[in-house]
């Protein structure tokens, strides 16, 4: 597999977390050749204690650890400092996907996988989690996002997003009044083809109405059925 050397980002630190050494060393053996700074753990105690040290830019954990899984990992990393995560594991039940993603995983890997993919979801996420913002506010009704300060409020209230949650309201607020569909945002917010599977979409839109909505407030985005969706205040 050929690098890609506009892609090199030597800065960006990965923790890889999985009890088989067989993957441990060929993960972490391709991402160094790819340019990333590489470090590894065999079970959760380890993962939470090399995180603290290492400070990675993102974690690959695999959900079949001998101690904790890989759920009880990412709390304890979460509730340090919170860092991306793609979970990689041989289970690939919808509802252990749901789960990681309902924790705020940033994505899910079924094993077997190819190395392209997971180098590919790896880029995904930390192009997500690590780009320069914008500079500046994008407003729409009450709905304020200020990207210096990385902060969304709606009124008053203080939203805190996941990075995903962030750059897909960064993606429908800089669309503001159109409709996207979901093959546009899992473009230019996940930034691959995502296997087909537009259901992570659906995800997290349920996730963010959830944050951005409350009692008495007008639901601020549509679904438009057939089409997308769009940040617009409803129809009378």
């Amino acid at each position: 597999m050929s690098a890609s050397p506009e892609l090199r980002d030597p800065a960006a630190r990965v923790l890889v977390v999985d009890d088989e050494d067989s993957i441990t060393q060929l993960v972490s053996t391709v991402l160094r050749y790819e340019g990333f700074e590489v470090q590894c753990a065999g079970d959760g105690r380890s993962a939470v204690k090399q995180a603290r040290a290492f400070r990675p830019d993102l974690v690959v954990l695999d959900v079949m650890l001998p101690d904790w899984d890989g759920f009880e990992v990412y709390r304890r990393l979460s509730s340090e400092a919170p860092v991306p995560v793609l979970f990689l594991t041989a289970r690939d039940a919808p509802a252990d996907r749901v789960h990681g993603l309902t924790l705020g995983a940033d994505d899910y890997v079924g094993k077997p996988f190819s190395l392209e993919e997971l180098v590919a979801r790896v880029r995904a996420v930390l192009r997500r989690t690590r780009g320069e913002p914008a500079g500046g506010s994008l407003r729409y009704a009450d709905l304020v996002m200020d990207d210096e300060a990385h902060e969304v409020r709606r009124g008053e209230r203080l939203i805190d997003l996941t990075p995903t949650e962030y750059h897909l309201l960064r993606y429908l607020l800089t669309n503001a009044g159109r409709v996207v569909s979901k093959a546009q945002i899992l473009d230019h917010v996940w930034r691959y083809d995502f296997n087909g599977d537009a259901s992570v979409v659906e995800t997290y839109i349920s996730y963010l109405r959830k944050k951005l909505d409350r009692a008495g407030e007008p639901p601020l985005i549509q679904t438009v059925r057939g089409f997308g969706y769009a940040i617009r205040l409803p129809r009378e």
